[in-house]
């Protein structure tokens, strides 16, 4: 997902700028970028009055009762003694003579509060107990203890009750109130300045950035005025916000929007956060974009997966993973801070090539010691379709693609609709009915679960609106008959591109197919090598299975990694229309990163 950012506008001259990027630098949490203008008469004037009301908000600020410590431990005595006041009235009085007569007599009472689910009416059997008060969610109720064993082993936590009366409570209160509203009250005409100063300052500080934005300004001074514009992530709003005002810096901040198009920071979880330098590679998105890394991350994995087609080589990719990460001064490629994501892929590798049946180039599905259970899951076999056999892998790779660009398509229309709104995506909700419901009530169909009457209606309703939007709706207001040549344009697109899309999806079966056949070419290499009686041929075995796996291998990564980075940079990003316009969040910081 894209972290929500806060736009930051900061004016300032030019000689204080280098000490402001300092101060900004120890942050470590806004993305700047800057611009500098020459002062001229009217700039130079527009700047004091902003920096005079600036100075006037400072000065005001200082006397907000909200700061004052005093003013909070006040609001902190009166909040406790409403909240008293208010647990006293469920529990009324109690006549202090008559409680200091159970006290002498050896009584003790104990105030307890649970909810009414949770009392017990045999307790009032059990103990001497007397119910006080009873609403929908609580039961209050005194426990009076003589000291006997049987109150001692009560073990509903008491309920703190004030000694003080209801009138006594309502004393305090009103003593505090008044207390308050006398600390506050040589405060706040000033502090109901600070919205209108803010306001002044904001529209000054706006009318400086037009009027730099739109003249030519001639250099009456030897300075300059900084316009710094900076993001950060809306969580870190309170904390930097403190730091701000702790260093005297004045800014505005308000949401950012599309249109400040601001860095994109994204947010997954620990899986899909390995998959975000693939989104990187292609381009982040944009600000009202949705993040395409939680839809790459499971089908690169599985593309990968599926043209290295190895269980084998998925435990070389897992030990290289954990070597990289574990093994000081061990980089390959420039693979270090990547060591999850190779680890991942050859987790996905190792289960991907057991349901291929191929181990280090060995046909699983001959191999005697593999347990039924695990041989009945592998994708080996034919599959009959339209009365011709083909291999359950390619099928397999086949119906993984449909479902990609099926997926690819719902979310294109929905990013229509946010963006732009419902009638933007008419045509390509269409083209979602038609294509998506149609595949679904061909599945429905041919499972049986629809019967011909209501595989019928079903066609009917798909192809009426889907007609209706794809050709005569597809932009309201328009020409009718624009309306149906431009879907006329759009079928044809359709028809070539989607069949075309759809047939890409093969490379996965093919190139897995080939390594596994490569892989086992090499064994049958050295096995011819070693012959029936081997002595002296180990070593030559041995030297033709290692360095045949390791091409193997090798090339295998590279089309692993090309093929499946295609099939989501082209079959997946323009059939969900990402376009990858954004630019990556990069806060203007003193640490290394160190991943």
């Amino acid at each position: 997902m894209i972290t929500k950012m806060t736009k930051y506008t900061f004016l300032l001259l030019n000689r204080d700028t280098e000490s402001f990027l300092r101060e900004i630098q120890e942050l470590g949490v806004l993305d700047i970028t800057r611009s500098r203008k020459p002062v001229d008469a009217v700039s130079g004037k527009l700047y004091r009055e902003a920096e005079a009301i600036r100075k006037e908000i400072e000065t005001v600020e200082r006397c907000d009762f909200s700061r004052d410590e005093d003013h909070h431990a006040l609001c902190e005595k009166l909040a406790a003694a409403e909240a008293a006041h208010a647990e006293k009235l469920h529990w009324g009085d109690i006549d202090p003579v008559k409680a200091k007569a159970l006290r002498e007599a050896g009584c003790q009472l104990h105030y307890h509060t649970v909810p009414v689910k949770k009392f017990n009416p045999a307790w009032t059997q059990q103990y001497a107990i007397q119910e006080i008060d009873r609403d929908e969610k609580n039961v209050r109720f005194v426990l009076v203890d003589r000291g006997t064993e049987g109150a001692n082993s009560f073990q509903v936590p008491e309920t703190l009750v004030a000694e003080e009366s209801i009138g006594e409570l309502a004393t305090q209160i009103s003593t505090l109130k008044e207390s308050v509203a006398r600390r506050e009250e040589a405060m706040e005409a000033r502090k109901e300045d600070i919205p209108a100063l803010e306001q002044a300052h904001a529209q000054k500080a706006q009318e400086l950035q037009r009027y730099l934005a739109q003249h030519g300004s001639t250099l009456v001074a030897d300075d300059y005025i900084a316009v710094m514009t900076g993001f950060a992530p809306t969580d870190n709003d309170a904390a930097l916000q403190a730091e701000l005002d702790k260093k005297s810096i004045y800014y505005i901040a308000e949401p950012a929007t599309a249109e400040d198009n601001p860095p994109i920071l994204l947010k997954n979880n620990w899986f899909a956060r390995n998959f975000e330098t693939l989104t990187g590679m292609y381009g982040m998105p944009v600000y009202d974009e949705f993040d395409p890394t939680p839809v790459l991350a499971p089908f690169f994995l599985l593309f990968w997966s599926f043209c290295m087609g190895d269980a084998g080589y998925g435990l070389l990719l897992i030990a290289l993973g954990l070597l990289l990460h574990y093994k000081e001064g061990f980089d390959l490629l420039g693979l270090k801070k990547h060591w999850r994501l190779v680890t991942t892929l050859g987790v996905g590798t190792f289960f991907i090539g057991i349901l291929l049946g191929t181990f280090f180039g060995i046909d699983l599905t001959k191999v005697s010691w593999i347990p039924e259970g695990i041989r009945k899951l592998m994708l080996s076999g034919k599959v009959e379709i339209g009365g011709s056999p083909y291999d359950v892998s390619m099928v397999a790779a086949i119906a993984v693609g449909v479902f990609h660009i099926c997926l690819a398509m719902i979310i294109k229309a929905i990013g229509i609709t946010k963006r732009a709104g419902f009638k933007a995506a008419i045509s390509t909700w269409g083209w979602v009915i038609l294509i998506v419901g149609g595949l679904i009530v061909a599945g429905l169909a041919l499972t049986q679960v629809l019967n011909a009457t209501a595989t019928k209606i079903a066609i009917i309703a798909i192809g009426v609106l889907s007609v209706l939007s794809i050709f005569i709706f597809n932009k309201p207001g328009r020409n009718p008959l624009k309306n149906i040549g431009a879907g006329l344009w759009d079928t044809y697109q359709m028809a070539t591109g989607l069949l075309g899309d759809v047939l890409s999806y093969i490379r996965l079966y093919a190139l897995g197919l080939a390594g596994g056949m490569l892989g086992a070419a090499f064994n049958n290499l050295g096995l011819m090598v070693l012959g029936d009686n081997p002595t002296w041929q180990w070593p030559f075995f041995l030297l033709i299975v290692l360095i045949g796996h390791a091409l193997n291998f090798a090339m295998s990564c590279l089309g692993a990694f090309v093929h499946p980075l295609r099939l989501t940079f082209v079959e997946y990003f323009k059939n969900s229309g990402y376009e990858g316009k954004g630019q990556e969040y990069l806060p203007l910081s003193n640490q290394i990163e160190n991943k």
